[in-house]
């Protein structure tokens, strides 16, 4: 039996009707698929808290304070890795505690520290010295008293200031760095400069820890002492080496 044309385009077109509805449906439910938040191929409860997660706006960028801190802890360490290595603490230092080495940077002062020639014997070159009671050493509730030459390459910049350019206060506000034989740094501040000064008394009835430094404001003979004090600013730890420097004591004369 022979199909007239007619009937021919009218189930052409049937059938393409059905087509393209399967192909839409089929769409509907891929699209559905692709953006569903539990389509991810990984079903474990993190990644479905990622995605449910909103991110954050691409515009704007975490600042150090948003960003996560993270804590070291043991468990971090594998349990085959060998142990962090240690450093030993050093023993208590035992020996006694002066003043090593005295160093005033704006002035370029740096000179290592012994104590002071037998009485009458006259003073070393190239180290400056402390004296002995009634004051005492860096740290203590009393006066640690240094003195050295007024001469190139010992504290001449305190008489150069105090007795030429005649600006003693110009000194106040510096630092002064002194070493102790216990490794330690104790860093004072000039807070006055006395020209002119005849004893020993002012230094000698301090009640707390001072920094005493004294200079000759002449030859030998010339009456008269410039005295700078300093106040404790901070005591740290500082190397052997630092705090131990050679002492190229020179027997000098007038």
């Amino acid at each position: 039996m022979r199909t007239s044309p007619r009937r021919r385009t009218s189930a052409a077109i049937a059938v393409a009707l059905v087509a393209l509805a399967i192909v839409a449906i089929v769409g509907v439910g891929l699209g559905t698929a692709a953006t569903s938040p539990y389509a991810s191929p990984d079903h474990s409860l993190a990644a479905l808290d990622a995605t449910l997660t909103p991110s954050p706006s691409p515009t704007t960028a975490p600042t150090p304070s948003d960003l996560p801190s993270v804590t070291p802890s043991d468990s971090a360490i594998p349990a085959d890795s060998p142990s962090p290595s240690t450093t030993p603490t050093p023993a208590p230092y035992k020996g006694p505690l002066v003043a090593t080495r005295v160093v005033v940077p704006d002035l370029g002062i740096d000179l290592a520290i012994t104590k002071s020639p037998p009485d009458g014997a006259y003073p070393y070159c190239n180290v400056a010295m402390y004296l002995g009671k009634p004051f005492g050493q860096p740290g203590q509730s009393r006066a640690t008293y240094l003195f050295a030459h007024a001469r190139v390459g010992m504290f001449y910049p305190i008489y150069y200031l105090t007795m030429i350019k005649r600006t003693p206060n110009k000194m106040v506000g510096m630092l002064v760095d002194v070493y102790t034989s216990d490794s330690k740094l104790h860093v004072y501040k000039i807070s006055k400069v006395l020209p002119h000064e005849l004893t020993l008394n002012r230094a000698a009835a301090a009640t707390h820890d001072e920094l005493w430094l004294q200079t000759s404001e002449g030859p030998h003979g010339t009456p008269g002492k410039t005295e700078v004090v300093a106040e404790p600013v901070s005591i740290s730890s500082a190397s052997y080496a630092a705090s131990h420097p050679k002492a190229h004591v020179v027997r000098c004369g007038y």
